[in-house]
This record gives C-alpha cells, structure tokens and sequence, in this order.
C-alpha cells in the first residue's frame, strides 16, 4: 500500500508541475495514444531495443499485486518471459496531455504464460508519460483489479 501510495505522490508531483500548462495539441494526444499502441505491441513481441526506445530510465512500474518494477527489472522480466503476454487487448483508453506529461488510462485484457503458467490478466492500467527529447516516454505505471 506504501508503495502505491508513493507511485500515485510521485504522479501528482509530476503532473502538478505542469499546472498551468497548456493542454496538449491533437498532435500531441495522437503521438502519447501512439506510443501507448507500441508498448503494448513490444509487450507481447519484446526487444530490448523496443522497450527501452519506449520507457524512461526513471521507470516506475507497479503491478496490480503490488510489485514495482525499475526500467532494467520490467524489460528483463519480459525478456525473461517471467512476464509473458501471449495477447493483449486494450479498451476504453483515454489520453490527456498536459504541457510534457500525458495521462493515459485503460483496461487491459490479456492472456499469459508467466514463467510457463497460462493466465489471463483483466486489469485498470494508469501510465504516466513524459516527452523526453521529443520522444514520448513511459515514466510510471500503475495497475489495480476492477471492482468485483
């Protein structure tokens, strides 16, 4: 819970700074839904060059059991196939840009093989992106089961 509570500190400390920063241009919606799209596409068919031309080296990535993963751990766990995405499926996306900070929220639909386990994952995802160098990076994460 600690460690949520920090993620979602960080998040706000982030994005607070971009208060009184214009909205985002469609441009700027377009490139963040993009982006999103490429990650979800290097989940389920990982690089290395992939994944770290997407995420930032500041990576806070929480899981919806609670571990938080760095850029280094998230792209060796994939690489890995400890986290292993047969399929995913996204839905309801939105994307809000502000200044250099986009918000995007979605639910994800996937089926695994982690570690060689089959599953299937229904989650609530935030991300948190940042454009770093004129390139939209993911800068956090967070994941938590729907309501039952």
């Amino acid at each position: 819970m600690f460690r949520k509570l920090c993620l979602v500190a960080a998040a706000a400390a982030i994005l607070s700074g971009c208060a009184g920063m214009p909205a985002g241009t469609a441009d700027d919606t377009a490139a963040v839904a993009a982006a999103a799209e490429k990650l979800r596409i290097a989940m389920v068919d990982p690089t290395r060059e992939a994944l770290s031309a997407l995420v930032a080296d500041d990576l806070s990535y929480g899981h919806s059991g609670g571990k938080v993963d760095t850029k280094a751990s998230f792209i060796a766990d994939l690489l890995d196939a400890k986290s292993d995405f047969v399929t995913i499926a996204i839905s309801e996306q939105t994307v809000k840009v502000v200044g250099d900070a986009a918000i995007v929220r979605h639910t994800l639909v996937a089926d695994t093989n982690d570690s060689g386990k089959p599953g299937k994952v229904n989650i609530k995802i935030l991300h948190v992106w940042q454009k770093q160098g004129g390139q939209w990076k993911l800068l956090a994460r967070q994941a938590v089961r729907p309501p039952v």
